[in-house]
């Protein structure tokens, strides 16, 4: 939690919210105010081209590992905290409502906004704007975040394998056959109905309940995974097969 109130105002809400225990809250870097933790890991530099950076990674990293509350944080102190978090290879999301949250909504990876009592100024650095004000909206974002992303590999992975089987067909048959089993018209029915309906379907699920107890996906991760490559080229061989024994057979 980042907040520009005191640090024993501080401690006593992060307490109350759940954040800080009483077992991490004796340890010395659980709970700082913002000119310690600037000064602790040397602030924000500058490279020559432009790119900020946190001066001292090694000692911001110890901090990182055990802290909760940032009290009486500036601006700065909050983007140091998000640049910081970046570079050790971690996902930043914030959530403010007021101006000087608007660096660090920028910088984050995702930025949450009010969109009541939220200023304009970080509305307009927000990527998203919860328009109730409630932070359990976050959670929903998050449901249908993660279900869309799984919907989209499942379409790709529909997809692929049926224009592998539809390519092989073609390909083998001309081959073979001296003539195309699928004319272009056919192919566009393929394409065009059936895949359209089927395509819809998987893209249209809903959430599933347990969406939310997994890990997330690393922000590096290929959408075409290792995984959906063996279940495209499994489910084209038997698909080909059957095709093949319904067209010799004929």
């Amino acid at each position: 939690m980042c907040t520009g109130d005191n640090i024993d105002t501080a401690i006593a809400i992060s307490k109350n919210a759940g954040i800080v225990s009483e077992e991490n809250s004796k340890h010395r870097y659980s709970c700082m105010t913002g000119k310690d933790f600037r000064e602790a890991v040397g602030g924000l530099k500058q490279t020559s081209d432009g790119v900020d950076y946190v001066a001292d990674m090694r000692k911001f990293r110890e901090i990182k590992e055990h802290l909760r509350v940032l009290a009486r944080s500036s601006p700065e102190d909050k983007y140091l905290l998000v640049t910081g978090i970046q570079a050790s290879k971690g996902v930043v999301a914030v959530t403010g409502d007021g101006t000087n949250d608007a660096p660090a909504l920028t910088k984050a990876d995702v930025g949450f906004s009010m969109g009541i009592t939220g200023t304009d100024v970080a509305k307009g650095a927000s990527d998203i704007i919860l328009l109730d004000d409630n932070f359990s909206s976050i959670i929903v974002a998050l449901r249908y975040g993660r279900n869309v992303y799984d919907n989209v590999r499942k379409f790709i992975q529909f997809q692929l394998t049926v224009n592998v089987v539809a390519m092989f067909i073609v390909f083998f048959g001309s081959v073979v056959l001296k003539d195309s089993p699928l004319n272009a018209v056919q192919m566009l029915w393929v394409n065009l109905i059936m895949d359209t309906f089927a395509a819809l379907a998987l893209a249209t699920e809903p959430p599933a309940e347990d969406i939310l107890k997994r890990q997330p996906y690393d922000k590096d991760a290929p959408i075409v995974t290792e995984v959906m490559w063996r279940n495209v080229f499994g489910h084209s061989v038997y698909q080909i097969c059957v095709l093949i024994v319904v067209l010799f057979g004929a």
